[in-house]
């Protein structure tokens, strides 16, 4: 009996791979997963190019940083253009106040052909110093953490399993298909089973892909060495830990959308609902935060994302800080969460009723 329900489960696999990978009504999940990796890369290519850029001008105009610690604001411009010489780059602008005096502000850019800094004078007297530090791979890794935690998780996979799980089903009602698979010598959960897992593999395949490319395309800046060397340290164990986060989520979120679009005609009010609850995680009390999913995908986290500075007095008391799960009780709350939820959905799929007739 294993044997025929492992072989009926293989071909409803492969008989839901193409609509999965291909529907039209799926299109937009590959833009939510793969649009990261263009902003990535993107970035990179800039990077790359402006550290070029500012060091072929400290090649033509070398600055020593004892020149740059030299400048402090009140100077004037010919005391700063005195120490470092003429900007790369400059900009004049004029305003008009209300008593009819005419106000000049004047930018100057310098750099020593890693930092790029910029000097804001007010009627020739130095008001404002700016320094932008050059990327580095400790804050390249902390901006990585936080878009995986905030838009890849949150967002990218959670409606992406909802694009795609709530429509193996749903998606076989709206297409009045159904039918067909209930017309089979099947098991309803044997069915369920199937979809599950084809909605898995494809939710996996698309979004451990996109999570590699991102990786590759944040380091791709940097110099070999720097990557060789991050990658002999910690490098390897974050990505599997990335890849490994993001192929549990997609377990998790998928199993809970699955039940969605068996038992909703109208999956928008729950995902609407499991959307808020998982958006409100952090200000939930600790018990209620281990109920639910993002709370141990973020425990299992290689890098903590950091708070927002900008983030109102406020919202940050509303904050309610737990410890992250151990690896162990997360990777087993999360499988015991899904197990639980396909159970349910695969006890409630024995009682479908087909009546395309509402839908």
């Amino acid at each position: 009996m294993m044997k025929l329900w492992y072989g009926q489960i293989v071909s409803v696999v492969r008989l839901e791979m193409k609509k999965t990978f291909f529907s039209k009504r799926g299109l937009w999940v590959y833009l939510l997963a793969f649009a990261p990796v263009v902003l990535y890369m993107v970035h990179s290519v800039y990077a790359t190019r402006q550290r070029q850029h500012l060091a072929q001008l400290a090649t033509e105009h070398p600055i020593s940083q004892a020149a740059f610690n030299g400048i402090k604001t009140g100077l004037s411009r010919d005391q700063v253009v005195a120490k470092l010489g003429e900007p790369y780059w400059q900009r004049t602008r004029y305003h008009h106040g209300g008593n009819g005096k005419k106000r000049s502000f004047v930018f100057y850019r310098y750099t020593d052909g890693k930092n790029d800094v910029s000097y804001h004078f007010e009627d020739n007297k130095l008001t404002w110093i700016h320094r932008r530090d050059p990327d580095t791979l400790p804050k390249s890794q902390l901006i990585f953490a936080t878009s995986f935690q905030f838009y890849f998780l949150r967002l990218a996979i959670f409606f992406g399993c909802v694009g795609i799980f709530v429509n193996l089903f749903r998606g076989e009602m709206l297409d009045k298909s159904l039918h067909f698979y209930m017309l089979t010598p099947m098991r309803r959960e044997v069915l369920l089973a199937g979809k599950y897992f084809a909605g898995l593999l494809a939710t996996v395949v698309i979004f451990t892909s996109s999570t590699a490319l991102q990786w590759w395309a944040m380091l791709w800046q940097f110099e070999r060495g720097v990557i060789v060397d991050f990658l002999a340290g910690p490098g390897w164990i974050q990505f599997g830990a990335y890849l490994s986060v993001t192929a549990l989520a997609c377990v998790g979120y998928g199993s809970i959308f699955l039940a969605v679009g068996l038992l909703f005609s109208n999956p928008i009010i729950p995902t609407a609902v499991v959307l808020l609850w998982e958006s409100a995680n952090p200000f939930l009390p600790p018990l209620l935060k281990k109920t639910s999913m993002i709370y141990y995908l973020q425990s299992l986290c290689p890098v903590t994302a950091p708070p927002d500075k900008n983030m109102p007095p406020l919202i940050n008391l509303l904050i309610s800080p737990t410890e992250p799960a151990t690896t162990l009780t997360a990777v087993t709350c999360i499988v015991l969460l899904t197990l639980l939820v396909l159970v349910l959905a695969s006890r409630l799929a024995r009682k479908l009723e087909i009546n395309y007739g509402t839908d």
